[in-house]
């Protein structure tokens, strides 16, 4: 951590460095010096390739904001010794470091519809706030990450040269699937569609990911790795992925797996009372098909792996990807059959 440090002006010997948070992705400390407190990070470069592309894009907001809207509350990187937004370590890889938000918290699991309402805000009013920006200019981080098109093609992909054993025994999920194919047509029709505008775009929109204040209103968004050009569908839905059930993706008893319609509700009031009119009326009439989108792109994505050979997510058990696949399913399933109600 010397050198770490040193890029930032600090010393180790007056600094203490402790593990901190509950992230799976890039390694998180919270870090004291003297009376300042920060978070220090260190970016997974397996899974973000080109740590310069995030480092452009914070620098990029970073700038706009203050230029542009000053009122808008955003946790500006710490620039290193050299002025950078990302310090760059030789045979190490990159770090980045915020200041701590005194008097602020985060949330691992949604428990009441208030906390859903309050991040669906939050998240609404970021992309709002950046809609005048040039999102062209924003870099790809992660290409192709939400491009459910080609996640049904990697789908079919593994049906062809995946484990023969595995896809025997996942016949009826496979089914199951290619069943609900409609729902990349629809994806395919959108991206043709000039209703359907490219957006500063969060795409990781899971309840952790926002700040709260000690009354628990929301404060602002956070891990900003995954800001890129993209749908209001990714957003929307990644929430809905993630608030509407009591139970997340590990859970193996189906029968724990509903929908909540007060957080239906509740994700719906918060963010469209930013994006009301930052929305065209093609995309608010797409506002339910964005749960559609983002639990079937999942689901899709934990079976493919799971026919793989758990290549990419890994498993904890022999068919964790399978149990989730299965556990995705059966959200989007529960989803479907409240559509009369929700869309009302």
């Amino acid at each position: 951590m010397d050198k770490v440090l040193a890029g930032y002006g600090l010393r180790e010997d007056q600094c203490s460095i402790k593990p901190f948070g509950s992230g799976l992705i890039n390694h998180t400390w919270v870090l004291c010096s003297g009376d300042e407190h920060f978070i220090l990070q260190k970016v997974n470069q397996n899974v973000f390739r080109e740590p310069e592309a995030i480092a452009w894009n914070m620098g990029l907001i970073d700038a706009y904001l203050k230029e542009q809207k000053k009122a808008y509350f955003f946790v500006s990187p710490v620039k290193t010794v050299s002025g950078e937004t990302m310090l760059y370590i030789e045979d190490d890889g990159y770090y980045r470091m915020f200041p701590f938000v005194a008097g602020s918290h985060s949330i691992d699991v949604v428990e009441e519809p208030q906390q859903a309402y309050e991040a669906a805000k939050q998240f609404g009013m970021f992309t709002k706030t950046l809609s005048a920006i040039d999102v062209d200019a924003l870099k790809i981080t992660l290409p192709s990450f939400h491009d459910l098109s080609l996640r049904y093609e990697q789908f079919l992909e593994a049906l062809e040269h995946g484990n023969p054993t595995r896809i025997g025994e996942a016949v009826s999920v496979i089914e199951a699937l290619k069943m609900h194919s409609a729902i990349v047509d629809r994806f395919r029709e959108i991206r043709k569609d000039p209703s359907f505008k490219q957006r500063v775009t969060h795409h990781d929109t899971k309840i952790s990911n926002v700040l709260f204040d000690k009354q628990n209103r929301g404060l602002c968004v956070i891990d900003l790795d995954t800001v890129m050009p993209g749908y209001f569908i990714s957003d929307v839905g990644d929430m809905m992925r993630t608030y509407l059930c009591p139970v997340s993706e590990e859970e193996r008893d189906f029968s724990r797996i509903i929908v909540r319609e007060d957080y239906y509700n509740a994700i719906m009031k918060g963010y469209l009372e930013q994006m009301q009119d930052e929305l065209t009326e093609a995309e608010k009439g797409h506002f339910f098909y964005a749960g559609l989108f983002m639990i079937y792109m999942q689901a899709l994505r934990f079976l493919t792996d799971h026919l793989n050979d758990d290549q990419y997510y890994g498993a904890k058990y022999e068919g964790h990807n399978f149990v989730r696949a299965q556990n995705q399913l059966t959200l989007l399933e529960k989803l479907m059959e409240k559509r009369a109600v929700l869309e009302r």
